[in-house]
């Protein structure tokens, strides 16, 4: 089992300044862990589940990235995950390109419906209902993959959106992958088999998981796909690992890799989160023994 990182809070000891140099500390120290996936979120405001106020830091995410493709080498850089409402699909392509190119190819597209209704009112970004915002992500997916397509520079047109061109050069060194959000049973998990490379469940307890995998199995089958091809992964939350917890967190994923979830991801939520990664840095390799 992988250990991944994702760091929602950017609320850093010593203030706005130390940001930067902590962010460039948080990439060499998860590479040095052996991490292989750090991401951040895609929100506009801070959100409750951090138990931090709307008024906290927020950074805007795929900036955030491009800083950090520059402070590493190695691991999959993405988002947790962007809200489909948030970018026009054709820039989103073209800014995850960006981050492909300029990271050596580890750029990941994380994308999910949006759900964070006040930070959409804050801002003045349109806030359509649940059905039409997975009409959009569905629409936004099969745009990436034709902007993606080196040999498709044709048009788009769907119900929510019409591109005259889906022109994307350079195209990404590494055709990123798709990794959606959530576990909807219905709509979420069948878009993973028709267009994800990657889930991501929460890590609420093995029985939940083994079930929504076992929807992601039925989803598979109706659209032909391989289940063994999509990558499972969790955010371990449940409770939220620490270094003083590690060897528990450790026991807990272990139940989750005899599911067949290939990625364990956890969140610092600290100020100081290079320190945390270092903590927790002696549990990657016990992770990985899981298989």
């Amino acid at each position: 089992m992988d250990f991944g990182i994702h760091v929602p809070v950017f609320d850093i000891d010593g203030g706005t300044t130390a940001i930067p140099p902590e962010l460039a500390r948080v990439g060499t120290a998860a590479e040095q862990a052996g991490a292989t996936w750090l991401s951040f979120m895609d929100h506009f405001f801070q959100i409750e589940p951090t138990g931090l106020p709307a008024e906290a830091n927020m950074l805007e995410g795929y900036t955030t990235l491009g800083y950090l493709a520059a402070h590493t080498s190695t691991v999959s850089l993405g988002l947790l995950v962007t809200g489909v409402t948030y970018r026009h699909p054709g820039l989103l392509a073209k800014i995850v390109t960006t981050l492909d190119v300029l990271s050596g190819g580890r750029a990941v597209l994380g994308i999910g419906a949006a759900w964070f209704e006040r930070e959409h009112h804050g801002l003045g970004v349109p806030y359509p209902p649940l059905a039409e915002r997975f009409e959009r992500l569905e629409e936004a997916l099969q745009i990436c993959n034709q902007m993606w397509d080196p040999d498709n520079n044709g048009p788009y047109t769907g119900a929510h959106y019409r591109l005259a061109e889906t022109l994307c050069n350079p195209q990404p060194i590494n055709r990123p992958k798709v990794m959606i959000g959530g576990s909807g049973e219905r709509k979420t998990l069948r878009l993973v088999a028709r267009y994800g490379d990657a889930c991501n469940l929460f890590a609420s307890s093995p029985d939940d998981v083994v079930h929504k995998l076992d929807v992601l199995r039925r989803h598979c089958d109706d659209a032909g796909r391989d289940y063994d091809a999509i990558r499972k992964t969790v955010l371990a939350n449940n409770p939220r690992p620490t270094p003083q917890t590690r060897d528990e967190f450790v026991t807990q994923m272990a139940d989750y890799a005899r599911l067949g979830i290939d990625t364990a991801i956890a969140t610092p939520t600290t100020g100081a989160p290079a320190a945390w990664i270092d903590g927790m840095a002696p549990a990657v390799k016990q992770l990985a023994e899981l298989g």
